[in-house]
């Protein structure tokens, strides 16, 4: 950029992230769950809603890369991401009102499958846009400001819409109105959508690098392995449970615990290590190990915080049994609510901290408080209780998602950062595909309560993963003591 940074420029950069989340903060904790429940009954709705989110989150980890690599080529005199942005935002709610038809029309496993294909026509969509705006700020903003500019990011991406969503569309699903919900989410994607339109983009003349299909091809056996890994580590998960059967209640919650995490750390690490080797390749440029550890510590953390939202509906059913069906709603979006309002006093701070402190430190100290608040909310008795330990949870993942960004903004090569940070996709979609699909067996083997318990012990794993990345730029202290 040519200019000087203005203070809408924090506003148009990351706008496009608050319409991204209001759409998922929707669909995955609220809408998908109970349209599952509906469809399919109470004894498979974890299997069913893991598989559905599997496959959909394959399908956003190979579009995010794909896109990523186009938008970095793009010469369009309108900018190299906004045509993509403006096309996944404006599809995006056609996909909204197809939803709201088949809630209104089809049932059972007819409805379930219909559901299923509308989901992944959103992810095509909504990830076309994903991919584009991850590379506005290593276009647009000068390294300096990558911290404060991540601190907005992860308001605009978490506190701001969780609030919305909280106050506003949970309120129409708990009382029954999803055209209601779908129709001021379709307005929220497309107001957000517009506005990233006055993101400062500068057309460049040529594109960065030269295309081949190499890439291309990489990203497509990168997607095929991770999605490999993940069934075999499901089928590993599944298959060791099945004979827990035999074993007495408590040792059988024991094992089942102790699997699920196994299972997830396998198809986080493995999955990871040799997705990122594929995609990237040997000749590439930049600190790859650093780069491949960076998104193991995000993929870890994220399959904790990602799945305790997606799982919570059916955890408080568990949980609290007079929350029967839709009456979850309520009490899903209240702690969501909680969530929000600490990732919103966290968030803006962040950024300030993070350049004090140090990324790595900062992301280290995040796995450690979620896992505290994790463990809080799996043993709550009260919705007090609950409240309080999704307050920590939210302070947690508002540090982290500064933190951790404003780390991979320096791990990437900036000619070719939106295929990196395409790649690291693999840490936004891959969590979720990991937690559901291996996840929602163990949900409906041993109950949701101990799902949670593997959720927590994930943010730890992501904690440790820090000590495989090398991280080179200074702290504003260190840079004043080198001085």
């Amino acid at each position: 950029m040519k200019r000087d940074i203005r203070w809408y420029d924090y506003i148009t950069i990351n706008i496009f992230y608050f319409g991204l989340t209001a759409r998922s903060q929707t669909l995955t904790p609220l809408v998908l769950p109970l349209l599952v429940q509906a469809f399919m009954g109470e004894e498979v709705k974890g299997a069913a809603y893991g598989n559905l989110r599997l496959w959909a989150l394959m399908i956003a980890v190979l579009v995010q890369g794909l896109v990523g690599i186009l938008s970095d080529r793009s010469t369009s005199r309108f900018g190299r991401r906004r045509p993509f942005i403006l096309f996944g935002g404006v599809t995006e709610v056609l996909v909204f009102i197809s939803i709201g038809v088949i809630a209104a029309t089809l049932d059972g496993p007819a409805g379930y499958w219909a559901l299923f294909g509308a989901y992944i026509l959103s992810m095509l969509s909504s990830n076309t846009g994903h991919a584009a705006v991850q590379g506005l700020i290593p276009d647009i903003v000068p390294e300096s400001k990558h911290g404060i500019f991540a601190g907005f990011k992860a308001f605009f991406e978490l506190p701001a819409p969780l609030i919305f969503v909280s106050f506003v569309i949970t309120r129409m699903v708990e009382a029954g109105n999803l055209w209601g919900a779908l129709l001021v989410l379709s307005g929220v994607v497309l107001a957000s959508t517009l506005l990233a339109m006055f993101a400062p983009e500068t057309p460049i003349k040529e594109p960065p690098y030269q295309m081949d299909w190499g890439p291309v091809l990489r990203l497509v056996a990168m997607t095929a392995i991770f999605t490999v890994v993940i069934l075999g580590s499901g089928a590993l998960v599944n298959t060791v449970n099945s004979l827990t059967t035999g074993l007495s209640e408590t040792a059988g919650l024991i094992v089942t615990g102790a699997v699920g995490v196994l299972g997830m750390v396998l198809a986080v690490v493995l999955g990871t290590w040799a997705s990122v080797r594929v995609s990237i390749g040997a000749k590439a440029s930049g600190d790859k190990k650093s780069f491949t550890w960076w998104v193991v510590n995000r993929l870890a953390f994220l399959v904790g915080s990602t799945n305790l939202a997606s799982f919570v509906l059916y955890f408080l059913q568990e949980r609290f049994p007079e929350l029967e069906g839709a009456e979850a709603a309520g009490p899903t979006a209240m702690l969501v609510m909680f969530v929000g309002v600490a990732i919103l006093i966290s968030s803006i701070p962040a950024g300030w901290i993070t350049d004090k402190l140090g990324r790595k430190r900062v992301c280290a100290y995040s796995g450690v408080l979620a896992m505290v608040g994790t463990i809080i909310v799996i043993t709550s008795a009260s919705m007090t209780q609950l409240y309080v330990g999704g307050l920590l949870v939210g302070i947690a993942i508002g540090f982290f998602y500064s933190a951790s960004w404003a780390l991979g903004t320096t791990l990437v090569p900036k000619e070719a950062a939106g295929r990196y940070l395409g790649i690291q996709n693999l840490a936004g979609a891959g969590a979720g595909a990991i937690g559901a699909y291996i996840g929602g067996p163990i949900g409906d083997g041993v109950g949701f309560t101990v799902l949670m318990s593997v959720f927590g012990l994930l943010f730890l794993i992501s904690t440790l993963a820090l000590m495989g990345i090398t991280d080179t730029s200074l702290t504003k202290g260190q840079k004043g003591a080198e001085a």
